[in-house]
């Protein structure tokens, strides 16, 4: 079963207006079935993996000769595979000048990969992809979230499916069998991300080690980066949990939000915050097989942060927009903490994040700080299990989860 993608329409928008379109992300978010579903609509479209030994070897081993007998318009899967494809379709995108010619995938982020930009820059379109938001399990159009364009919307959510939701992730394989266990699923993910994207990346001596980080990572959801103790806990040192962390990024299953800091702002916390872009991977790696017990567990709050975070994180990316430079959170040395601050057009939009349902005006005690910045504040949003949109005061509102 499909499920129609956001991006579907970005994906044909860069593809009329470059030679190459990437669609780079965490394996079986769906990339190779998003190309696979639009390519009838767009033409034939010969399709080749490098996950294949012998494909990957004549890759690697004789570019020119690959590129021969795989003719455009072609969806390459797993590119990060054999970058030394890239020069040689650089060479033949130059020479055709035509849009639509090569669809990479890649199961590491584009602008962490080796050489890639380099080769490709201003000839490739990119996108990144998730595992999937609500909006798309439940078919509705969805828009990045902003609390300016929050309409007055109705939720019957009750706390105990939502976590069902943190608990089981957005996965297409968990979503379209809900008979399939979590613990099933993400022990064969896990196992197939450590043979095919880690054993290339550090020695096979590490690799239980590299799975207690992965487990470490998952645990601190929603806390700052502290290196120091990540790495005394595994029993590594510090440039190694640095080096293990930036796979984890760019094999994108852990996003960094990093901390917001202008001119007028001193003393603040500059380490960025993690998170999981998928739940049910961070549910499974901290040990939880239960949806009930994780809601009632001290990790809850942390959870459903994670949670709303990476659903509006989707938002963004679903429709072609880097994130990067439009998301951050703020802490400073009184520990005073805004969640998210959304950047558009010069304007900052303060969200705080809440599990329960009617934290009141409390939630809004530390959007203050905000007033020392030479940007313009706009409207504010505590993100809560309200059932409705209720205004605090003039500027900020309790938005239901629903709503990102």
């Amino acid at each position: 079963m499909y499920i129609q993608r956001s991006m579907e329409s970005k994906l044909k928008y860069l593809a009329a207006h470059f030679p190459v379109v990437m669609v780079c992300g965490a394996r079986q978010v769906g990339k190779t079935t998003l190309l696979n579903q639009i390519k009838d609509e767009m033409g034939e479209i010969q399709y080749v993996t490098l996950d294949y030994p012998r494909i990957r070897a004549l890759a690697k081993e004789d570019p020119e000769l690959f590129l021969q007998q795989y003719q455009p318009p072609l969806i390459i899967d797993e590119i990060q595979y054999a970058p030394e494809l890239l020069s040689y379709i650089k060479i033949r995108i130059d020479q055709s000048n035509q849009s639509g010619l090569y669809y990479l995938t890649g199961s590491q982020m584009f602008h962490l990969m080796k050489n890639v930009s380099e080769s490709l820059a201003g000839r490739v379109g990119i996108l990144s992809m998730y595992s999937l938001s609500r909006a798309e399990i439940e078919s509705r159009d969805s828009v990045p979230f902003l609390p300016c364009n929050i309409r007055n919307t109705e939720s019957n959510d009750t706390i105990t499916e939502i976590f069902e939701k943190i608990y089981r992730g957005g996965m297409p394989r968990m979503v379209t069998d809900p008979k399939l266990s979590p613990e099933d699923y993400f022990g064969a993910y896990m196992q197939t991300y450590l043979e095919r994207d880690i054993r290339d990346l550090i020695t096979v001596k590490d690799e239980n080690k590299f799975l207690k980080f992965i487990s470490c990572t998952a645990a601190r959801a929603g806390q700052e980066v502290n290196l120091a103790d990540m790495s005394k806990d595994i029993g590594i040192d510090r440039k190694t949990a640095d080096g293990w962390l930036s796979i984890l990024v760019s094999s994108g299953l852990v996003y960094l939000l990093h901390p917001y800091y202008g001119n007028t702002i001193k003393r603040i916390i500059k380490r960025p915050k993690l998170y999981f872009m998928d739940t049910g991977l961070a549910c499974y790696l901290t040990l939880w097989n239960n949806p009930r017990a994780l809601e009632l567990s001290a990790m809850a709050g942390a959870m459903f942060e994670n949670y709303v975070i990476s659903e509006i994180i989707k938002g963004y990316v679903n429709h072609g927009i880097d994130v990067r430079s439009r998301l951050f959170y703020y802490r400073d040395n009184n520990q005073k903490e805004i969640d998210l601050m959304i950047l558009e057009n010069n304007k900052i939009y303060p969200i705080e994040i809440k599990k329960s349902a009617d934290p009141g005006k409390d939630a809004l005690k530390n959007f203050g700080v905000l007033n020392s910045l030479s940007e313009e504040i706009g409207e504010g949003a505590v993100i809560c299990m309200s059932p409705l949109v209720v205004p605090l005061d003039e500027k900020n509102k309790l938005v239901p989860v629903k709503c990102i």
